[in-house]
């Protein structure tokens, strides 16, 4: 199995898996045009794409979903609530197929465990791939950490984990009040203190690669996260997922 980020941040978000027989997308928040543009830097057509799944509704992750399915036949995979919150804002998908955060299912020889988490969205998921015993966790946009989420993230091989902003940042930027509260929230997103505190709570035995994804540019420093993961798992291979540009394909095998 392997991964490649094609964005991760506010301002679009889309992630590739791939088995080498099946290969999907999760979220795209960006136009067809940029998104087409991202692949080609990795070498992928999109023609190849054998799904979309989203991971909530939000237009970082929504945002070009539907004109990306439309234009290359695609379905489209996602809870009941999701599908719901974006109908209210865009055309229904040619293709659908609706999926229980709390149930396992597969794509092709992908199999894919939808993963419950607390966010301000409708009924967000996040996922962990499996393929020939290899684990590969995706956990971004979640504002607190739950039993669940412990048990469902033990034991991966590579995990692809939010780093959103750093307290002291977020304090101080220029963000209303508001919007300073629903980030930090139990249903916001991710510190670097809270990531830290997830991977100290997880089964890190088998991980191979981490990526820091989905870090504020105005509230968060590719340093600070560089520092803390260097703390936390020297040992541990570590890449940030930049906004402007992609992470290459990585491998993700079994320990």
């Amino acid at each position: 199995m392997r991964c490649a980020v094609l964005g991760s941040g506010s301002a679009g978000n889309a992630l590739l898996v791939s088995t080498g027989q099946t290969t999907v997308l999760v979220d795209s928040g960006y136009s067809v045009k940029a998104l087409e543009a991202r692949a080609a830097a990795i070498e992928f057509d999109l023609a190849a794409l054998d799904a979309i799944l989203v991971t909530h509704e939000h237009d970082d992750h929504l945002g070009g979903v539907l004109p990306l399915s439309r234009k290359y036949d695609l379905t489209i995979h996602w809870t009941r609530g999701t599908r719901l919150a974006a109908l209210e804002r865009h055309s229904a998908a040619a293709r659908e197929v609706e999926f229980s955060p709390h149930t396992g299912f597969a794509i092709g020889d992908l199999d894919i465990l939808p993963v419950a988490v607390p966010h301000d969205a409708r009924e967000p998921a996040q996922f962990v791939f499996a393929h020939e015993g290899a684990r590969l966790g995706l956990l971004t946009d979640l504002g607190s950490i739950t039993p669940h989420v412990v048990a469902a993230y033990a034991g991966c091989d590579a995990l692809v984990l939010e780093f959103n902003h750093d307290p002291a940042l977020l304090e101080g930027s220029v963000y209303p009040t508001s919007l300073k509260r629903r980030i930090s929230s139990a249903y916001g997103h991710l510190s670097n203190v809270q990531s830290l505190d997830l991977l100290a709570r997880l089964d890190t035995s088998r991980l191979q690669c981490l990526v820091a994804a989905h870090l504020s540019e105005k509230t968060n420093r590719p340093g600070l996260v560089a520092d803390c993961l260097a703390a936390q798992l020297p040992a541990v291979p570590a890449t940030i997922a930049p906004q402007e540009g992609v992470v290459p394909w990585f491998d993700v095998r079994a320990a």
